[in-house]
């Protein structure tokens, strides 16, 4: 059975900005986990992207899971680079892109998709709720 990652990454309130990243795992219809946090500061929203990528890869790894994942990301970049050969021309996210790269070889098959941003709102929310908590808001007592 294939394990479908749900990414997402944000940089507010402008590009590079505070970078988020948020990410979901299900194993058909159960949800095995999620994470979101701070991809850093100054960053871009490439870079929260690929950060999101590579936490759910390693959240993947320590829930045991090594066969078929599928990816699925609104981000064209992160979908064409790391499944349709797209060039890399470089920019602060190369090292993540890297790092990713590594991650994909310790699984059998990785695919990636494409799907549109209200296909992804799940993953969308945990960036906004990342940054929230990042600049101070949401703080829970």
């Amino acid at each position: 059975m294939t394990v479908t990652v749900y990414v997402d990454g944000l940089a507010e309130p402008k590009n590079p900005g505070t970078g988020t990243f948020g990410y979901l795992i299900y194993d058909g219809g159960k949800k095995l986990g999620e994470g979101s946090g701070l991809a850093g500061r100054g960053v871009t929203s490439n870079f929260a992207e690929y950060t999101a990528l590579a936490e759910a890869l390693k959240r993947l790894k320590a829930l045991g899971v090594t066969g078929d994942v599928l990816v699925r990301s609104d981000s064209k970049l992160l979908v064409g680079q790391m499944s349709e050969g797209w060039k890399v021309k470089g920019g602060m996210y190369v090292g993540k892109l890297k790092e990713a790269r590594d991650l994909v070889k310790e699984f059998a098959s990785v695919k990636f998709e494409w799907i549109p941003r209200e296909q992804n709102q799940e993953a969308d929310l945990l960036t906004r709720v990342a940054y929230e908590r990042s600049i101070g808001g949401g703080r829970t007592r």
